[in-house]
């Protein structure tokens, strides 16, 4: 029996285990990937367990979301990033060269590599054929080390795509379709792999599109095979020798199986609230739109520019509408200007950022309060935007435009005119001065650490005992942003625990800090729903409610890099047997966990005692021996000084 692109890839990289899932499984790991907002804890990281130089291939710092310098924070970082990559030896993508995705797809990704990112949507560089997994950043900084990385073996869904995209349908309404189909949680366990007669239609930035949001829908990765249009874009890029082929045998089989017709998608959008709140662009058409903003990791390339800019030659944007154009790179900025695409956006009444991640990590960009923004944004959790109880709407450049032109929400369809033709050039401009490679090692360079800068908090070993109150009861689908908002508020303290902590949960509940600094002294629970922890990988949302003492999460289910982020930093997650149980738990309950290090290493099974209501409930836990060790120990970082 042959081997689908998946496993191929896992195969080529395993050092342990069976590809069976549910197994266990070690990979090598040959590129890591971070950016700012998590990148600086990364760092911290790799100084307290007194790594000098990094052992990977190829690993990338990167500035892309917390671009704004409004006050000293930012800045102090950006020169803190820096000095580590010279300490270190990591390459080092300079404030305003891009957003990392699309620039490490520019620049470093090779089609067989495996890479993992400090950012969830690592998983973009499955488009050239890559095994690229997000991760949270403690995991990045152990494969920077040397390390392996260790995970479950997911399932592998084939989804079959044939047929072609029709006119005003692009590559977003692709992974918005499988939003539909799937929801957020449809991936979790699972690498996605795209194959078919209908790949030959879709180059490797439209596939970036499609493996960029797999992370939206849970998935471990998304994989598409490393074919003639992987050859082609890495030959514009003028990086052809790093091409080779990699596609699925003849007899491939797959866990689970999918089927799009390209030929029958429409334009689609995903409403208010969740990637997964999909439906036709036609059933939200006639809705005032006040800002419609055009780029993002999830539709980062020059097509998407171009198109958008072919759509609006000759026209102006209507007046009340802020009309923003987000370059996700500055080798696509530079292209823009060059084909003269840049200036018919500008003359259209478009608003020009800088490359980065801008609007899409709330820095900057929050729409007006009840005003709808269109967005081509991977993520439209509430509040994200910097807006409380906003209306951001996901959709493609194409829909996003077209809204622009008439100022409500638009089926690109029915502006009465053909589809713009975007043909890929044949040559561009490359610049890769921007991204400034490792130095020589040397024992001189030293981290350049500002005021706002606090070294990584130490954590104590699991304690025998854990008692303490529920410090807050939460539903489903709580994600990272609401567990630790982003924005301009928030992440300019990502290197500084003790004050990123203050705004734990703060959009779901102003008074939990308080609360959990009262409770300090006992050992807090969080309890939750099902997919807790959904999003963005930054870890910050396991660090702070450790932080604030928290010891124990309890929830229906967890998202798998939240899950694993807990374990990091020695925070116990354990499953409900029951919703019966759920629902019979209050905040303010104080719960008891006796002999917990015995019971977890010898059982599957955890018995909680409810002080407050005198009652008992039985949990689970799927704990594999490696994270039973770093929960004892006190998280990863504990277990890895211990071996020194």
């Amino acid at each position: 029996m042959g081997y689908n692109v998946a496993q191929k890839l896992i195969k080529s990289h395993l050092l342990s285990g069976r590809m069976e899932p549910g197994t266990e499984i070690e990979l090598a790991i040959e590129q890591t990937l971070t950016q700012d907002a998590t990148g600086t804890m990364v760092m911290l990281e790799l100084e307290a367990m007194g790594v000098r130089r990094v052992k990977t291939k190829v690993s990338v710092q990167y500035v892309d979301h917390n671009l704004l310098q409004t006050d000293f924070k930012n800045a102090d970082d950006h020169i803190f990033l820096e000095s580590a990559c010279q300490k270190f030896g990591i390459w080092f993508s300079r404030p305003g060269n891009g957003v990392s995705h699309p620039v490490h797809m520019e620049n470093f990704g090779v089609p067989g590599a495996t890479l993992i990112g400090s950012d969830s949507h690592t998983c973009a560089a499955g488009s050239l054929g890559m095994l690229a997994v997000g991760t949270g950043g403690l995991e990045v900084a152990l494969a920077m080390a040397g390390e392996p990385l260790y995970l479950k073996m997911p399932k592998v869904m084939g989804v079959k795509l044939t047929g072609k995209l029709p006119q005003w349908v692009s590559a977003k309404d692709v992974i918005l379709e499988m939003l539909r189909r799937h929801d957020v949680n449809g991936g979790v366990g699972k690498i996605i792999e795209y194959y078919g007669p209908g790949l030959a239609t879709l180059d490797a930035m439209d596939r970036h599109v499609i493996a960029n949001m797999g992370a939206e829908l849970g998935a471990t990765a998304t994989v598409f095979p490393s074919d003639q249009e992987v050859k082609k874009f890495l030959q514009l890029q003028r990086r052809g020798k790093d091409w080779q082929e990699i596609v699925a045998d003849a007899d491939a089989t797959y866990d689970l199986h999918e089927e799009i017709n390209l030929s029958e998608l429409e334009p689609l959008l995903a409403r208010p609230g969740s990637p997964g709140n999909v439906s036709p662009v036609r059933e939200e058409a006639g809705k005032p739109v006040y800002q419609c903003v055009i780029g993002s990791s999830a539709n980062p390339s020059l097509r998407d520019m171009i198109v958008v800019a072919k759509m609006v030659d000759g026209k102006m944007i209507k007046s009340h509408v802020s009309f923003d154009i987000n370059p996700t790179s500055r080798q696509v900025l530079d292209n823009l200007a060059e084909s003269g695409d840049l200036n018919k956006l500008i003359r259209s009444g478009a608003r020009i950022h800088q490359a980065g991640c801008n609007g899409c990590i709330g820095m900057g960009q929050a729409p007006g309060t009840g005003r709808i923004s269109m967005r081509t944004m991977p993520r439209n959790f509430l509040g994200r935007s910097g807006t409380k109880n906003d209306l951001v709407y996901l959709c493609s450049p194409e829909t996003a435009a077209a809204s622009a032109i008439t100022g409500v929400i638009t089926d690109p369809r029915t502006l009465g005119e053909a589809a713009p033709k975007v043909s890929e050039p044949k040559k561009i401009i490359i610049n890769r001065d921007w991204v400034v490679p490792p130095p020589p090692a040397s024992d001189k360079a030293e981290l350049v650490m500002g005021p706002n800068i606090e070294p990584f908090p130490e954590f104590g070993p699991l304690a025998d005992k854990v008692e303490g109150p529920i410090v807050i009861k939460l539903g489903d689908n709580i994600t990272t942003d609401e567990i630790l908002p982003a924005g301009t508020r928030v992440l300019p303290f990502r290197s500084n625990i003790p004050e990123i902590s203050k705004f734990t949960f703060c959009n779901i509940d102003e008074d939990f800090y308080t609360r959990a600094k009262e409770y300090q002294q006992a050992d807090c629970i969080i309890v939750g729903g099902a997919n807790y922890g959904q999003g963005s990988s930054r870890e910050h949302a396991a660090i702070t409610p450790r932080y604030l003492g928290v010891k124990v999460v309890i929830v229906k289910s967890f998202a798998r890099i939240h899950r694993k982020n807990l374990i990091n930093f020695g925070v116990i997650p354990l499953l409900f047997k029951s919703e019966e149980d759920w629902e019979q738990l209050s905040q303010g309950d104080i719960l008891e966990l006796h002999d917990i290090k015995h019971t977890i290493r010898t059982s599957d099974t955890v018995e909680i005692h409810n002080k407050s209501k005198n009652s008992s409930f039985h949990v689970a836990h799927d704990l594999s021996p490696k994270e039973l060790n770093m929960l004892c120990a006190g998280g990863l970082v504990n277990l890895i000084k211990a071996k020194e």
